[in-house]
Parts: structure tokens; sequence; C-alpha cells
């Protein structure tokens, strides 16, 4: 909405530092920061109010997890309400890849919402049926699967890139879309399994997002692409904005986060987050490096998988407790132990990411 005071500038007056995206990212994180820190507190009491008993624990799960009821959820609404305002306020609003990640985003949150809800009310963990959040993120990731391909440029429509080889493409044709499809519900759902301890989910998320919104910027600016011979897909350089208001609000949020938790990121956030992600990695055509930024989502999913199909066919587990991050607690290591160690891995990942760009 700001980049619209360009308009008044004469091109060396203060109205002028609106044409850039930079500058603009910055006042989208620190718009969000300062949300965070404003709104966190009186809903954190509401939410607390309002949900009595707090979100419901799991009677399988660590001991330690027991100390923390009582803890209410849905405080993905305090980094959704930042990142939306954040965004809304310094990106430009005539760019499609910037409806097309909130649009996600905020689709995804409300099915987040409505299990977070469910949860509540009924204080049990089960929430929403996991097939009707599959099926209504599946037709949220396909409008939007379209959505991108629509307006990424002929050349790039429905081609797979892949990273550290130079301009290659693969021609998925018409299975773009439902490729894609699986990228974002993947993402969303990987980071919903990653969010079960105070702090873990939120700081790899901003890690990976930072690294995206990075990406991002440089195939939006045609100058980098030709330089680093990557793929140039015009427009996607305002991504950077929401991705700083996303990081900002994250931050706000894990001020409340912190060990021990005031308030959980719930199915709210960690929907809305992973679903974000997935759709910056389809606009910016980036789906594989994605796999290699979020790795720790990637692994924690995977735990999950391998535990259930391998009790299926044995009767026996792999993991003392799956996703991988309570098999560790189980194992007796710290909570703060394993979030920072997962926090060093997530960093790690973004950096081998994000040298794809020059390796090639």
């Amino acid at each position: 909405m700001l980049y619209w005071l360009t308009a008044l500038s004469d091109g060396g007056d203060v109205f002028n530092l609106f044409r850039y995206i930079t500058f603009r990212a910055g006042g989208a994180f620190m718009t969000a920061l300062i949300f965070g820190f404003l709104f966190g507190p009186p809903l954190i009491a509401v939410l607390r109010r309002r949900q009595g008993k707090g979100q419901p624990i799991r009677t399988d799960g660590p001991e330690g997890h027991f100390a923390k009821a009582g803890t209410p959820t849905m405080g993905g609404l305090l980094i959704v309400g930042a990142l939306l305002t954040s965004t809304l306020l310094w990106a430009r609003l005539d760019n499609p890849f910037v409806w097309l990640v909130l649009f996600v985003t905020l689709s995804f949150g409300l099915i987040g919402f409505a299990d977070d809800y469910a949860k509540v009310s009924k204080q049990n963990v089960a929430g929403v049926s996991g097939k009707v959040r599959l099926l209504i993120g599946f037709v949220i990731a396909a409008i939007a699967a379209a959505w991108a391909a629509y307006f990424h440029p002929p050349e790039l429509t429905g081609q797979l890139a892949f990273p550290v080889f130079k301009n290659a493409l693969l021609d998925l044709g018409w299975l773009f879309i439902p490729f894609a499809m699986i990228v974002i519900v993947g993402s969303a759902n990987a980071v919903n399994l990653t969010d079960g301890l105070d702090g873990l989910a939120i700081m790899p998320v901003m890690i990976a997002a930072s690294a995206l919104g990075a990406i991002a910027y440089t195939v939006g600016r045609v100058d980098f692409t030709d330089y680093l011979e990557v793929h140039y897909v015009p427009g996607t350089g305002e991504i950077l904005i929401f991705v700083a208001g996303l990081v900002g609000g994250g931050l706000g949020f894990l001020w409340y986060n912190a060990p021990p938790a005031a308030v959980f990121m719930g199915d709210t956030g960690s929907l809305a987050l992973g679903g974000a992600l997935g759709a910056i990695a389809v606009a910016t055509k980036h789906e594989l490096v994605l796999a290699i930024i979020g790795g720790l989502f990637v692994v924690e999913a995977l735990s999950v998988i391998i535990q259930v199909l391998y009790f299926k066919r044995t009767g026996k587990r792999v993991f003392l407790m799956a996703p991988i991050h309570h098999h560790y607690e189980k194992k007796g290591w710290a909570e703060p132990t394993i979030v920072i160690r997962f926090w060093i891995i997530s960093l790690i990942l973004a950096m081998i990411g994000l040298a794809t760009l020059k390796l090639r």
C-alpha cells in the first residue's frame, strides 16, 4: 500500500525510498515485529481465558509434556496477523505472487484454526479428520499451482528447474499442477509435524523463509539471474516483503513461545507457515531446493512415514516415538538441547540451499 507513495516522488525525495524492495522489506519486518510485541500479551490473555484447559496433551507423549497442560494454543494468529498487516502495508498490491502466498497462508491458517478449535473445544487431540484436512489442502494447493503456472513466464510454465545444473529444465506439462500441489501440502504438513517443542518449529521456519526470500529477490531481478545463470521469474522479488513480515512476526511470537512457552503456535500457525514455504518455492521455481532448505521438516515427516509403515508391516517401531524430535526426548535429551541442535541443522541446510544459486 505504501508503495503508492512513490507517485508523490520527484526522484530525489524520501518518497523515492518506497520504490526499493529492500527498504520496504525492512519496514515490513519492523511493522510485524512491533505488531507481535504489541498484540502478543492481549492475544495470549484472550486465548487463555477462552480456552480454559488449553491445548490437550497426548497421553502417550513424553512425560515432560504433562507440565505444559493449560498452555493456550492458536498462537499462530499472532504470526499470521503480523505478516498479513505488514505485507498489505508495504508490498505492491498489484503483484500476483504476493496474493498467491497470502492466499495459501491464510487458507491453510483457516484449516489449522478449525483443527485447533476442534481440539480445544472437545479437549481431544484428534481435531478435524486428517482426510478432510488433506482434501481441503489439496484443493487450495491446486488453485495456487494453477495461479503460479498462469503468471510464470511462458518458457517456465509447466517446467521443473533443477538446482546446480545450469538451464536444466524438465517439462512436466500438466503434471506440474499435481507436483506443485504435493509440494505445498507436503510442506504445510511437514512443518505441522515439526511443531512439537517450545520454539522448535518457528526458528527453522524463519531460517527457511529467509533463504527462500533471498532466492525470490534474486530470481526476480534480471541482472542477478544473468550473473548467476538462474531462471528469471519477474515479480517474485516482492515476496521478500512477505518473508520479512513472516520473520518479524515469527520473532515476535518466539518472544512468547520461548521455553517455557506462554502460548503454542498450534496448527493455525504451523499449517499456514508450512503452506507459505511451499507456495514461495513454487512461485520461484525452486521446489527441489525447498527440500534442501527445509530438510529438517523433510526428516521430521519421513520419520513419521517410516514409523507408521514399519509398524503396520512388522508390529515394531523404528523410533522410540515419532516425529523424530520425540525420539530424542525419549532417549533423555533435554528439550532445549533438541531445539537448539535442530536450529543449527536448519541453518546449515539453508546455507547449502542458498549455495545452489552460485553452484552452476
